[in-house]
């Protein structure tokens, strides 16, 4: 029986291997015709997206349809929208009144254009402003949305073979006052110019006791029991084939004590649930406030890596380009979130190239396993960086465990599928096998909290990719006229 079974098992392994093989041979004779590229990648299993706003995530149309729906004023001039509640004038008016005008189908292209990339004309705008500029256009309208944009992203995830997705919902609301603790903004920025780490630590620590004796606790609890638990539960949002985990994230171009109150209610919510798996930081690193107060940002983190030792921190880092920001600061964002901010895995890290001793950077996130979430569609639009430009295969070289993500599907017109074709089609020496792997990494370097779960998608993932490799092999078979 034992020598049956390792015939057995040497047998599978063999066909499975010979499977992969002929899949592989497959990839590479159809990886520069687009069309049955994209057909590839979309039956591919794609794992998880671990790079995922969920407010740019959600389609435009979604939101258009529930500020028509609900009559929103709309602002002709600027594309912002706001509450019927409100009283407002020109250059406002209503959904109703813009139907009535006959306008209604015009301003709905308007905005179709304002709050994403579709139909973008860089003439009017620089592509990151576009960008940018989008999330606070349709603002109002993501919150009471929830329900109907999860659901749309989980839909849209099953159907594109995404079994997992990582998203940054929501700041947590709170009112939580700190008027009387302003005077450490400036003892702050005086100890961050200084670069005093001790004096840094201290001030950080004062302002610790002082915030979480304000209720930070009973407001972090009551956002995981009324939003996410509810959401989570209340829309089925796991089953066999799909799994969603979400992280917290706080806005870097606050002022250090309400950043730091926000970060510690984001600390305080992943310490508690099992469905908040991580914190963040968000918002344009080339910001003036991002630029000056990175350093301090990165010692918070430190700060509450200390107070929170088990939380996962991933951190946008990098997502800068020479011309942005003046050379110099490109050369120690990503070692600050790594060295610093305790970084598990960085978000973008497109500057890695210009970092200060990058090669020893590079060996120190190989060996520590710390990953990079790279965002091909958004760098482009965003950064103007693609092709050999962009540091993938840098990090490839070094052996820094990578992940591909969609960042902001909705906002860029994009999806995960695509980001696999831009993959295949841009960087010939990443084979078939290296795709697998970034698959298998955005589970393996997700950071799902429950072990069963984890494994669950695993194994599901395995099962995909067996039935993926096997509908391959038969496509290869007939389809002998496809690679031009």
């Amino acid at each position: 029986m034992t020598i049956k079974f390792f015939l057995a098992f040497g047998w599978f392994f063999i066909s499975q291997t010979v499977q992969a093989q002929h899949v592989s041979a497959y990839f590479e004779k159809i990886r520069y015709n687009t069309a049955t590229l994209t057909a590839f990648m979309a039956q591919m299993p794609k794992g998880g997206d671990l790079h995922h706003h969920y407010s740019g995530s959600v389609y435009a149309e979604t939101y258009l349809d529930h500020v028509i729906g609900r009559n929103f004023f709309i602002n002709r001039t600027t594309g912002e929208i706001a509450s019927p509640d409100k009283s407002l004038n020109e250059p406002w008016a209503t959904a109703a009144t813009l139907k009535a005008e006959g306008l209604l189908e015009i301003y709905k292209q308007k905005l179709l254009a304002q709050w994403s990339v579709k139909d973008f004309n860089p003439v009017n705008s620089p592509s990151d402003r576009q960008f940018f500029d989008a999330f606070g256009k349709f603002g109002s309208a993501v919150a009471p949305t929830f329900n109907q944009g999860l659901i749309e992203l989980k839909k849209r995830a099953i159907e594109e073979n995404v079994s997992y997705i990582e998203s940054m919902l929501t700041t947590i609301p709170s009112i939580i006052e700190t008027a009387d603790l302003n005077q450490y903004n400036q003892l702050l920025h005086e100890s961050q110019t200084a670069r005093d780490e001790q004096k840094t630590m201290q001030l950080l620590d004062t302002l610790y006791q002082a915030i979480m004796g304000r209720d930070i606790k009973r407001y972090s609890q009551r956002f995981n029991d009324s939003l996410i638990t509810v959401y989570h539960k209340s829309l089925k949002l796991d089953d066999d084939r799909f799994a969603i985990r979400f992280q917290n994230f706080v806005i870097r171009s606050k002022d250090p004590v309400d950043l730091f109150k926000s970060l510690l209610l984001s600390c305080e919510s992943d310490r508690n649930s099992d469905l908040i798996v991580g914190v963040n930081i968000v918002a344009p690193e080339n910001g003036e406030t991002s630029m000056a107060d990175y350093w301090l940002h990165m010692m918070m983190f430190r700060y509450c890596h200390g107070k929170y030792p088990d939380l996962n921190f991933a951190l946008h880092a990098g997502e800068l380009v020479l011309g942005m920001v003046k050379p110099e600061e490109l050369t120690w964002h990503i070692n600050a979130a790594v060295h610093i901010g305790g970084a598990r895995r960085i978000g973008h890290g497109v500057a890695i190239a210009y970092e200060k001793n990058v090669y020893d950077l590079l060996r120190y996130m190989s060996r520590n396993k710390i990953a990079v979430e790279l965002n091909l569609s958004s760098n482009e639009f965003i950064l103007n960086v693609k092709d050999d430009r962009h540091p993938i295969m840098l990090y490839k070289a070094f052996g820094v465990p990578i992940t591909i993500s969609s960042d902001d599907a909705g906002v860029l017109r994009t999806s995960l599928t695509e980001q696999y074709v831009l993959l295949a089609k841009r960087y010939k020496d990443i084979s078939y096998a290296d795709i697998k792997q970034f698959v298998y990494n955005s589970i393996r370097y997700s950071f799902i909290s429950e072990l069963p779960v984890k494994q669950r998608v695993l194994k599901d993932l395995d099962e995909r990719f067996r039935i993926f490799e096997a509908s391959i092999l038969r496509v290869g078979k007939s389809g002998k006229s496809v690679s031009r």
